[in-house]
C-alpha cells in the first residue's frame, strides 16, 4: 500500500462504530461487527434509533469500501507489482465473499423491521426502492462466480496494461502510440496504427478466451437469479428503473438516423481536405488540414495547473474541490509501462474524496479525460455532507452527465492551453468528437444486446456481429487489409470484459450534458448553478428528477437527439 501517491487520508467524519484501529482485509475483525449491527436490529424502538443504526451500517460500508478502493488502485497504478496484486486478490477472494451475505442479512434486517414505515417517506423512498432490489437479486450461489468474474477482469487489465511496441528505436505502451496518430507524416501514423493494431492481434486468442469465460459465468449467474436472459438480469442488477432494452434500440436508431449523415459529411469533408481517395484507419486523428497535432501541454504538472486556471474561471467550489485534490496528491495522471489502461474516477469512501487515474501522453483527449473524470470529482465532493452513505453517490447515467457537461463547460475556456488558433481547433474537434462517440456507443451498446441475447453463439457468429455493427455505425472508412484489425476493435474496450452493459449510460448521459452546455449558451451562471445542485443531490431522488435538476429532460430518442445534433451543426458551421 506504500505506493499509493495519497497516503493515509482521515475520515471526513470521526468513527462511532468502527474501531479506529481495524485490518480492514483481515475477515475475522471486521466480522464481529456485522454481528452487533445484527444484534442491535431489533432493538431500535424508534426511527431515531433505526436512522442510528443504518449511519452506522453507512460508516462500516464506507470504511470496507476504501479499503478495497486503495488496493483497486494501488494494482492499476503498478499492474507488475506482486504485492499490489497480491493484496488485490486477497481482498476480492478473503473479504468480498463473506461480505455480500452479511450484507445482504442487514438489508433484509431493514426492510422487515416494525419501525421502518415510521422513517420520512420521501428521505427513503430512492434507499427502500433500491435496498429491495438489492435483496431480490442476492444469491448466495453468486458469490463465488462474482468473485471469479473480478480475477478475470484484473487478468484483462493486467494484459492490455503489459502491452508495448517498438518504435523509433524506443519500448512504449501502447497509449504513448497514441501522439503518432496524430503527425502530419502520413507513414508515421500507418506505421505507429499498424504496429499497435498488430501488438493487440498478437492476444487476441487471450482476449477472446477471457471474454469466454466472463461470458459462461454471466449466463450461469442470470439463470441462478431466475432469469433466462442475462441482459434481463443485467438490467435489473444495474437498478434500470427508468428504461428498457427497448429504449436502448431507440437510441440506436436515432444514432443512425440523426448523427450518421452528420459524421458521413464531417469525414468526407476530412477525406478531401486530406486531398485522399478513401480514408485509412490511421487518417481520422491528423489535422483535416493537415497543421502540426495539438499539443496542449508538456508535462503533467503543465496539464495540472492549466486545468487549474479552467476550474478558478468556472466556479468558486471547482477551484476548491481540484486544488483540495492537488494538496491531497488525489492524482495520478501520466501513462508509464505497467500501468492499467484507461482513465478513471474513485471515490475513498470514508474520506470522502476523489482520486483521478489516467493515462496522459501529450494530447488533447488528454485535457478532455481530465475534465471528464474532474467532474466525476466534483460530483463526489458535492455530497460530502450526505451522511446517508447510499446517496453519495447516484445512478451511472446521472454520473456521466457529471463528467461530459464538466468536458463541455472546461472546454469553453481551453484558451488556458492554447493560443486562439489553437483554442479554436481544440473546440472544434470536441464537438466533432461528440458526433463520432455517440456511434460507437451505439456500436458497443448494440454489440452487447446481441452478445446476451444470443446464448451458444460461436466465435465466428459474434464477429460476423460485431462487423456488421462497425458497418451500420463505421466511419466512411477503407479497411482493406486491415480486417481482421476491424473484426476484433471491440478488444480493446474495457466496459465490455469489465463492466457489461455499461456504456449506454455514456450516451444518455452526452445528451443530458449537451442540455447543460445548451443551457449556459443561454446564461452560464444559471446552467452552472443548476448542474451544481444535480450534483448535490447525490443519488437521494429517481434519475428523471436528478436530470430535471440540473436543466435537463432524462430522454434519450430522436425528439431529444434531433435539436441536440442541429446545435452541434450550427456551432461546427459557426467555427468554419
Amino acid at each position: 500500500m506504500s505506493r499509493l501517491p495519497f497516503g493515509e487520508l482521515s475520515p471526513h467524519t470521526p468513527r462511532e462504530f468502527v474501531p479506529k484501529k481495524l485490518d480492514l482485509g483481515n475477515w475475522a475483525e471486521v466480522a464481529p461487527l456485522f454481528d452487533q449491527l445484527e444484534e442491535r436490529a431489533p432493538q431500535c424502538k424508534t426511527a431515531a434509533e433505526l436512522e442510528k443504526w443504518l449511519l452506522h451500517c453507512g460508516e462500516l460500508s464506507a470504511a470496507i469500501d476504501e479499503e478495497s478502493s486503495r488496493r483497486y488502485i494501488a494494482m492499476t497504478c503498478y499492474t507488475e507489482d506482486p504485492e499490489l496484486e497480491k493484496n488485490y486478490l486477497h481482498f476480492i477472494e478473503s473479504v468480498e465473499p463473506e461480505l455480500k451475505p452479511r450484507q445482504q442479512k442487514l438489508a433484509e434486517l431493514y426492510l422487515a423491521h416494525p419501525v421502518r414505515p415510521l422513517l420520512p417517506k420521501a428521505r427513503y423512498e430512492v434507499f427502500n426502492r433500491d435496498t429491495a432490489l438489492r435483496v431480490e437479486l442476492f444469491r448466495q450461489e453468486n458469490v463465488p462466480l462474482e468473485t471469479e468474474e473480478a480475477k478475470l477482469g484484473q487478468q484483462y487489465q493486467k494484459l492490455s496494461g503489459s502491452l508495448t511496441v517498438e518504435f523509433q528505436g524506443k519500448e512504449r505502451t501502447l497509449p504513448q502510440m497514441t501522439p503518432f496518430l496524430e503527425e502530419q507524416d502520413r507513414a508515421v501514423r500507418q506505421e505507429a496504427w499498424e504496429l499497435t493494431a498488430q501488438r493487440r492481434l498478437l492476444e487476441t486468442e487471450k482476449f477472446e478466451q477471457f471474454f469466454e469465460s466472463l461470458l459462461e459465468l454471466r449466463e450461469t449467474m442470470a439463470k441462478n437469479a431466475g432469469y433466462t436472459s442475462y441482459r434481463d438480469y443485467a438490467f435489473k442488477l444495474r437498478g434500470r428503473f427508468d428504461y428498457t432494452p427497448r429504449h436502448c434500440e431507440d437510441f440506436h436508431n436515432a444514432v443512425e438516423s440523426e448523427v450518421m449523415p452528420v459524421l458521413h459529411e464531417l469525414q468526407a469533408r476530412r477525406r478531401q481536405n486530406l486531398q485522399l481517395p478513401a480514408l485509412r484507419p490511421w487518417d481520422l486523428s491528423v489535422d483535416p488540414l493537415n497543421r502540426p497535432p495539438l499539443r496542449p501541454f508538456s508535462d503533467v504538472n503543465h496539464l495540472v495547473a492549466s486545468s487549474q486556471q479552467i476550474f478558478d474561471r468556472l466556479s468558486p467550489d471547482l477551484s476548491y474541490g481540484f486544488r483540495l485534490m492537488r494538496e491531497c496528491r488525489l492524482l495520478d495522471l501520466d501513462n508509464r509501462k505497467g500501468k492499467a489502461p484507461g482513465g478513471y474516477q474513485s471515490t475513498l469512501a470514508e474520506a470522502r474524496l476523489p482520486f483521478i487515474f489516467m493515462n496522459a501522453v501529450g494530447v488533447q483527449r488528454d485535457v478532455e479525460t481530465l475534465l471528464h473524470e474532474a467532474g466525476h470529482a466534483f460530483h463526489a465532493l458535492a455530497t460530502r455532507k450526505e451522511e446517508l452513505y447510499a446517496y453519495r453517490g447516484a445512478p451511472l447515467e446521472f454520473c456521466e452527465v457529471a463528467s461530459m457537461s464538466m468536458e463541455l463547460l472546461g472546454n469553453e475556456h481551453i484558451e488556458e492551453f492554447y493560443g486562439l488558433p489553437e483554442a479554436g481547433r481544440a473546440r472544434r474537434d470536441h464537438l466533432e468528437g461528440i458526433l463520432k462517440i455517440l456511434p460507437w456507443i451505439a456500436t458497443v451498446d448494440a454489440f452487447q444486446h446481441w452478445i446476451y441475447t444470443h446464448p451458444g453463439h460461436s466465435r465466428a457468429e459474434r464477429t460476423e456481429a460485431w462487423v456488421r455493427l462497425m458497418k451500420r455505425f463505421g466511419d466512411d472508412v477503407d479497411w482493406s487489409g486491415q480486417e481482421e484489425v476491424r473484426s476484433n476493435l471491440w478488444h480493446r474496450q474495457l466496459h465490455i470484459f469489465l463492466y457489461p452493459f455499461y456504456y449506454i449510460e455514456y450516451g444518455i448521459a452526452q445528451l443530458g450534458a449537451l442540455q447543460v452546455w445548451a443551457n449556459s449558451k443561454r446564461n452560464r451562471a444559471s446552467a452552472l448553478s443548476d448542474y451544481l445542485k444535480g450534483l448535490a443531490l447525490g443519488g437521494s431522488r429517481p434519475l428523471p428528477e436528478l436530470f430535471q435538476t440540473a436543466g435537463c429532460h432524462f430522454d434519450f430518442s430522436r425528439k431529444t437527439i434531433q435539436p441536440l445534433v442541429a446545435l452541434l451543426r450550427s456551432e461546427l458551421a459557426a467555427m468554419s
